[in-house]
């Protein structure tokens, strides 16, 4: 094995990609430089080579790889704060775990870069931070939201994103944070955005957000089978809520055989230590039970159309 084809492995392992490498070589040409940059070399010296240039160049390299660290555990006390509104209800334990994996498969079916499908990940966590500020009387409550609970829940894409807007890393995932409960026909929030105008990312959580809710029990529903909560799902973006494209992808991929672990399956919920012990659904057919989450009243299960709420058997506000 080369020291190009090394530099090129490391690079394409998520956990060592941001080691610095540095390559030292007696080739000295301008296509094997271009070689080892392409490869994601972070520098490249040609023998004989000056020690106190090398020395210099990876202390460089050193000091911006700590900051890089000091990004990722950042990163990793805000996605820890996210989990803590997950523990404020022992009924919604592996939700979290279940929209990364999720979003993140449904990108990958969709073919969206490794940048997004990171992204995703990290919303999967943190696109319900802002209900931080959100009390437990309205969090919590079992029954419909009155208008004023309802506004102030409305609020919490907002907040979350602001959370976050500090952090240059988390730039990409801002916006699926912000936009996650909009809708193709303009009827979501906060921005009431339309069709396009949607960030991607934000159309890919809505969907494995809405699934997930509609297949965990909640404590103003029973879950739903697979085959019910993917035709409620086929309804409601006939009325313009979901993005067809997104949602023919993931019935796409849930239905695949074999369903893969990141999708669908017990195995993608990987329930925080300690939490308490979830009551799965009953298996159907065509997919594997989901464990059951409870999730808050202002989830988009609650702005499903009439029809839909009665096959629910639950009641709502209106939006």
């Amino acid at each position: 094995m080369t020291g190009v084809e090394l530099c090129a492995r490391i690079k394409l392992d998520p956990r060592l990609q941001l080691i610095p490498v540095v390559i030292l070589t007696t080739v000295a040409d301008l296509d094997a430089r271009v070689a080892g940059l392409a490869a994601g070399a972070d520098d490249f010296f040609a023998k004989p080579f000056n020690l106190l240039e090398l020395e210099t160049r990876v202390a460089v390299l050193l000091r911006v790889k700590s900051l890089v660290d000091q990004l990722d555990r950042a990163e990793g006390v805000i996605t820890s704060l996210g989990m803590t509104i997950e523990a404020r209800d022992p009924y919604t334990a592996g939700h979290c775990q279940r929209l990364a994996r999720h979003a993140v498969a449904l990108g990958n079916a969709l073919g969206v870069d490794s940048g997004l499908q990171h992204h995703l990940m990290l919303a999967g966590f943190l696109h319900d931070l802002g209900k931080v500020a959100v009390p437990d009387a309205v969090l919590l409550k079992p029954g419909p939201l009155d208008a004023g609970e309802l506004a102030r829940m409305r609020l919490h894409p907002v907040i979350g994103a602001e959370l976050v807007q500090t952090l240059r890393s988390l730039d990409g995932v801002r916006p699926i944070i912000r936009h996650h409960h909009e809708r193709m026909d303009g009827s979501g929030y906060p921005d009431g955005l339309e069709g396009a105008a949607i960030p991607l990312g934000a159309r890919i959580m809505a969907v494995v957000d809405v699934y997930d809710a509609l297949r965990t029990a909640r404590p103003y529903k029973s879950p739903m089978p697979h085959a019910a909560a993917i035709d409620v799902l086929r309804r409601e973006t006939d009325k313009g809520a979901w993005d067809p494209h997104v949602l023919a992808a993931f019935i796409a991929l849930a239905l695949s055989p074999p369903a893969p672990v990141s999708l669908l399956s017990p195995a993608a919920a990987v329930p925080p230590p300690n939490s308490a012990p979830s009551r799965a659904p009953p298996a159907d057919p065509v997919a594997p039970a989901l464990p059951v989450e409870r999730d808050d009243p202002d989830d988009d299960v609650r702005a499903l159309s009439c029809e839909a709420t009665r096959a629910m058997s639950l009641s709502c506000v209106s939006d």
